[in-house]
């Protein structure tokens, strides 16, 4: 399973890029949509909407179940992949480039130091 080296991980499987802007695109990870199976709809936050780190920013529906997506760094919706809405099977097909899903202007840039490396989630997907 491809785990790219340069993006944090979070234990719900969910992806962070930094973009050096003091912007993430977030996304979930391969394991993550491997487990949902294939991704039918993708309900996203509203662009301008503030989330704390943790909450749910939405939902994700698969051919299996239904699954909250959580933001693991607080800070506004900057942007969503509107080609979701087309197109929800880029989660299955790209996960980590064209199936991302949101963007968040950072509250706190040193929130990021508290995610996984891609060693530290290659060892939580090992461990399920």
């Amino acid at each position: 399973m491809e785990i790219p080296q340069d993006l944090r991980f979070t234990d719900s499987h969910e992806w962070i890029r930094d973009n050096g802007d003091g912007t993430v695109d977030i996304g979930i990870t391969a394991y993550a949509q491997e487990q949902l199976g294939d991704v039918v709809y993708w309900d996203a936050p509203e662009v301008g909407e503030n989330f704390e780190t943790g909450d749910t920013v939405g939902t994700v529906e698969s051919v299996k179940a239904v699954s909250d997506v959580y933001t693991p760094v607080g800070g506004e919706i900057a942007a969503v992949n509107e080609a979701l809405e087309d197109a929800a099977e880029l989660v299955n097909d790209a996960p980590y480039t064209d199936g991302w899903m949101f963007r968040v202007k950072l509250s706190d840039p040193d929130e990021l130091n508290n995610l996984m490396d891609a060693a530290a989630y290659q060892a939580l997907v090992d461990g399920l």
